[in-house]
C-alpha cells in the first residue's frame, strides 16, 4: 500500500510530465509551423495547467511556506504569474498569427511562441522538486493537498479562466 505521501508525489509527477510533453509537442508544432496544432496544444496546456496552478495555489504552497518561507512562495506565484501572462500571448497568438495557405505560422511568429514556451520550461522542473518537501508534511496537510486537488480538478478551469475569476492574485 502507497503511502499517501507517495501517491501525491507520483501524481505531481504525472502531471509535470503530461504539462512536459505538452510544452515539447508546442515547441515541436511551433517550428514546423502548424497552425491547428498549435491552437490545439495551447488550449490542453491551458486546460492541463489550471487546475495544477490552483491546488498549488490554495494548498501547497500555503503547506510549504512554513519550510521555505515567504519570499521563496512569493518566487513561485510570482513564476505562476508570469506563466499565465506567457499562455495567455500564446493564446493570443494561436489566434492571430499570420497563417500562409498552407496554414503554416510564419517564422517570425513561430519564433515567438517557442520563446514564450522555454520561458516556462524552468518553472516546471522547478516545481516537481517541491514533492521532496511535501512528503515531509504531516499526513493530514497532504491529505488537504490532495482534497484541494480533486476540488480543483471537478471544476475544472483552464488557467486563463481560473486566472481571470477565481484566482485572488490578479496578472
Amino acid at each position: 500500500m502507497l503511502s499517501i505521501a507517495h501517491h501525491f508525489t507520483e501524481t505531481f509527477h504525472a502531471e509535470h510530465r503530461e504539462v512536459r510533453d505538452l510544452l515539447l509537442a508546442l515547441i515541436d508544432a511551433f517550428t514546423g509551423g502548424d497552425a491547428a496544432q498549435v491552437r490545439k496544444l495551447v488550449e490542453a496546456l491551458s486546460a492541463a495547467i489550471g487546475p495544477h496552478f490552483r491546488y498549488e495555489e490554495e494548498a501547497m504552497y500555503p503547506g510549504l511556506k512554513p519550510v521555505f518561507g515567504a519570499h521563496y512562495m512569493d518566487k513561485l506565484l510570482s513564476d505562476h504569474d508570469d506563466t499565465i501572462r506567457n499562455i495567455r500571448e500564446l493564446a493570443e497568438l494561436a489566434e492571430t498569427a499570420e497563417v500562409d495557405t498552407l496554414g503554416t505560422i510564419g517564422e517570425n511568429q513561430a519564433a515567438w511562441g517557442i520563446a514564450l514556451v522555454r520561458e516556462i520550461l524552468p518553472h516546471l522542473s522547478d516545481c516537481d522538486g517541491l514533492s521532496l518537501m511535501v512528503e515531509t508534511l504531516p499526513e493530514d496537510d497532504v491529505v488537504h493537498i490532495l482534497a484541494t486537488r480533486e476540488v480543483a480538478r471537478e471544476i475544472n478551469a483552464d488557467v486563463l479562466t481560473w486566472a481571470g475569476t477565481l484566482r485572488a492574485r490578479r496578472v
